[in-house]
């Protein structure tokens, strides 16, 4: 009896251009490849964005190459990924370009993780063309004002699937029009978070961007913010209101804000340091006694529905959570692990009821990422949505 060959999956990435281990690109990228192999898919990685390469001062592409083979070999992925210089003259480190062509002819399925790449002629023979947006909001708004690259952009894939899960919903602003989204989240591979209970671990923490107001946007005539900083000021005598400690791994560069968090009672630590690595930014994880953080105005206004990534692997590695409300709690269990906040106000209670009974809590934390973050059982739902 013949045995069927596995379907081949694309995943289209950005980790080159991004490349800080611990965030949200090699992270985020290595959990969508291992839960997608795990589910019996032959899966192959190609970065492809056009950007140009990662602190580059010339057409040089020996960074992200080194970087992406470094960390992909680690995974199983040795001979499954391509760089393609298509910010120039398209030549192909990694797999072929031949390779790459008969890849793109061969595949199932490609999924377009967080959106990154503009689709050209060789992906769209592709019969199965996913969206997978981990950042809700911004293309909706650019699609909203008009801007036609946003609606090629998204226009061009078969399946759309996004982070933001209250999208569609009555109390959500997003103005998704004129497409539909299915709703998703953060696949988190377990395994990769687990460790032993920890009830000498002291400080609440996250790791954040301060000030990324560039990328604000208008829209409808008010403005939305993709930074956090305003998010944190609204919040910055919490340290004040209870004995907890807190500390914010940054990536800032502002000595005046960091001088206000720190007479606030923040500590402060450097964010780069705490993601320099997969294992570094895990260990920061598994220090921490939880995460407390904010979410982006433009998801808390909107009420999109987002989670973090992060807050996911916080919650896997049994470290409870407590995080600004964009809408999640429809979704998701709270009250126990997790909680969310509108007000300060909120949150002095949340620290008090974990700190109460904190190996309940911390149980409590890895059911909700077993039940609701699983990355075979996310992904398996999104690849049958999506036709494959």
């Amino acid at each position: 009896m013949q045995v069927a060959k596995p379907k081949v999956v694309v995943v289209l990435g950005m980790m080159g251009c991004i490349p800080v281990a611990g965030t949200g690109m090699a992270w985020n990228t290595i959990q969508h490849l291992v839960g997608l192999r795990r589910l019996g898919y032959d899966v192959y990685y190609i970065e492809s964005t056009g950007v140009w390469p990662f602190n580059a001062i010339a057409d040089d592409c020996t960074f992200p190459v080194t970087y992406i083979r470094t960390l992909l070999s680690r995974f199983g992925f040795e001979e499954k990924w391509a760089y393609v210089a298509a910010h120039s003259d398209g030549r192909c480190y990694g797999l072929s370009e031949l390779q790459v062509k008969a890849l793109y002819e061969r595949a199932d399925a490609i999924v377009n993780l967080f959106g990154g790449t503009v689709l050209r002629e060789e992906h769209l023979q592709c019969p199965i063309r996913i969206y997978l947006e981990t950042d809700p909001v911004v293309h909706q708004i650019h699609i909203a004002n008009g801007e036609y690259k946003y609606i090629d952009l998204v226009g061009a894939h078969t399946a759309l699937f996004s982070w933001g899960e209250n999208y569609g919903e009555p109390d959500c602003a997003v103005p998704t029009a004129p497409f539909v989204y299915q709703a998703t989240r953060p696949p988190v591979v377990l395994g990769h978070w687990a460790t032993p209970y920890d009830p000498t671990a002291r400080r609440f923490t996250t790791v954040a961007h301060w000030d990324q107001s560039a990328k604000d946007l208008e829209y409808n005539g008010e403005r939305y913010s993709w930074s956090k900083h305003r998010e944190f000021l609204k919040v910055l005598a919490l340290p004040q209101r209870t004995t907890q400690e807190f500390s914010l791994a940054l990536a800032i560069d502002d000595p005046a804000a960091v001088q206000l968090l720190k007479a606030h009672g923040w500590g402060v630590e450097d964010a780069y340091v705490a993601s320099k690595t997969l294992e570094s930014y895990r260990e920061y994880i598994w220090r921490s006694r939880g995460e407390f953080t904010v979410a982006k105005d433009m998801n808390v206004r909107l009420r999109s529905g987002w989670f973090s990534e992060r807050s996911a692997a916080y919650l896997a590695a049994g470290k409870p959570v407590i995080t600004q409300e964009t809408g999640f709690s429809k979704f998701l269990p709270t009250g126990m692990g997790l909680y969310t906040f509108r007000v300060l106000d909120d949150i002095p209670p949340a620290v008090e009821a974990i700190n109460s009974d904190y190996q309940k809590h911390s149980n409590a934390a890895k059911e909700i990422a077993a039940e609701y973050f699983d990355a075979e059982k996310l992904l398996r739902r999104l690849m049958r949505s999506a036709g494959l």
